[in-house]
């Protein structure tokens, strides 16, 4: 795109001074990859895509912004599923790519916690702690992409969080460019620190509109020793979560990872995924995939202390089929299957996902019930939910009709839907965003959705630390309110 000349055009010649070739970028081919979500739902326009290298230049960058009044957007992996990094399209701000900022400052062995630069990726963390005998205990299927710094900022969960919680639990310590341009660093990892607000919890989680996070000390647990993953046919939710309380009861913390699916939903996956099967005989109407792991040394393996807990419910009927992994690659193998869900529904048609969460009794019904009137009142669709069943978060997805034009879709029928599942959510006592965020997608409904003390704090809180609006601005917080867009 041709050089920005505009008001703040001396902001931008200080910028690019300061970053050079390498950190610099306004022409808009090269940027272009970088203005549009991972969905292809939202895109936007920047001044410029600034790559700071070190904490250094993120201080000056947001300086420099805070003086001129520019707001910045920071960006890790490009994978938000709310265009929580997504530049507004009216061109006005800096996107601040986090991506160069990719060191993993350290690893103790000792004491089990890696520091880890803003922009390491996931999957690269997960081998570097595993090289020295531990592991991250966070993965999703954006792995290959998404950043440390993207993950903070949205208190990305995955599909651990069973057994290890949300970020906000694997966070030990921060360190985050505030929007003055000051550095907050407490990466230390203290076991207590009662020095009054705790500024790093509230940075996880606030999606860059507090600050630019630039590090974290992120807590490893040992490799494990062994694991199998168990792929089982189930009748119903309901039955899912009834194995799911009998195996907790059985295994402790073994089982890190519980997950269902419908089958209609696997069957997307086969159709898509070249290769793929169906690891069980037959169709089910609901797939559970559970991830049982061995910590420490012993004398039986993983899969035979596993099976007899498998065959068991299978024996009472709880279970109509089973079969537990044989070897890594099978086991891999199931978790792709899994992992293909969200690219296969995007290449199948338009949807709208929602990321929800009700209390986990309250699940298998909500399911079942929600998805049937949805269905119901919007003829046509197709409502499914999937997810981290242990945890009560699904990911409710309401596929359009074959044939329907996407952008017009989501407009009438799919944004009347979502309002509409959104209203369950809330009068079941739930959350309608369980783990990818707000960003702009949910941030009018988040204002019809929420109760007015926490809409009041949240505003405070932000114009309180970013009085400008300068840090990522449009996305979580609603500062006024307005006219809720799709």
């Amino acid at each position: 795109m041709k050089k920005i000349r505009r008001p703040d055009h001396h902001a931008l010649e200080r910028l690019a001074a300061l970053l050079g070739p390498k950190g610099y970028q306004d022409d808009r081919e090269q940027i272009a990859p970088w203005l549009t979500d991972w969905r292809g739902i939202y895109s936007g326009n920047a001044l410029a895509m600034l790559a700071p290298s070190c904490v250094a230049e993120v201080q000056a960058i947001v300086a420099t912004a805070s003086e001129f009044g520019i707001g910045i957007v920071p960006q890790g992996g490009n994978t938000s599923m709310v265009g929580g990094a997504t530049p507004s399209e009216d061109g006005s701000t800096l996107l601040i790519s986090l991506r160069r900022m990719n060191m993993i400052r350290k690893i103790d062995s000792a004491a089990g916690f890696a520091v880890a630069e803003a922009g390491v990726i996931l999957s690269v963390l997960h081998d570097a702690a595993h090289a020295v005998g531990w592991r991250f205990p966070l993965s999703l299927g954006a792995k290959g992409s998404a950043t440390i710094g993207g993950l903070v900022s949205t208190n990305a969960g995955g599909t651990q969080v069973l057994r290890f919680g949300t970020m906000r639990k694997l966070v030990l310590g921060l360190e985050a460019v505030m929007p003055d341009g000051t550095l907050f660093t407490s990466l230390a990892a203290l076991k207590k620190d009662n020095r009054g607000y705790d500024l790093a919890q509230l940075l996880i989680g606030a999606e860059g509109t507090l600050g630019v996070v630039t590090a974290a000390t992120l807590h490893l647990v040992p490799k494990i020793c062994d694991r199998v993953v168990a792929w089982i046919g189930v009748d119903s939710p309901q039955d899912a979560l009834s194995m799911m309380r009998i195996m907790e009861r059985a295994t402790g913390d073994a089982i890190e990872s519980f997950e269902i699916m419908p089958g209609e939903t696997l069957s997307l996956v086969l159709k898509h995924i070249p290769g793929s099967r169906n690891p069980l005989a037959g169709d089910h109407p609901w797939h559970v995939l559970i991830e049982y792991v061995v910590s420490t040394p012993c004398d039986q393996s993983a899969d035979a202390l596993f099976a007899p807990i498998v065959a068991t419910q299978i024996e009472t009927g709880m279970a109509r089929d089973a079969v537990l992994s044989a070897s890594e690659a099978q086991a891999e193998a199931f978790w792709g299957l899994r992992d293909s869900i969200s690219e296969v529904e995007r290449a199948n048609g338009p949807a709208m996902q929602h990321d929800i969460s009700v209390p986990i009794n309250d699940m298998p019904a909500f399911m079942i019930d929600v998805a049937a009137a949805v269905e119901s009142r919007f003829p046509g669709v197709i409502a499914s939910a999937f997810g981290h069943w242990g945890y009560g978060n699904v990911l409710f997805h309401v596929r359009a009709p074959v044939g329907a034009d996407p952008a017009s879709w989501r407009q009438t029928t799919g944004y009347a839907a979502s309002q509409f599942v959104y209203d369950q959510v809330t009068a079941a006592g739930g959350s309608i965003s369980a783990e990818h965020g707000i960003g702009q997608m949910k941030r009018d409904e988040l204002v019809r959705q929420s109760d007015p003390g926490r809409l009041a704090a949240m505003r405070a809180i932000k114009l309180a630390l970013d009085p400008a609006n300068i840090m990522n601005p449009g996305k979580l917080v609603p500062l006024a309110s307005g006219k809720p867009s799709p």
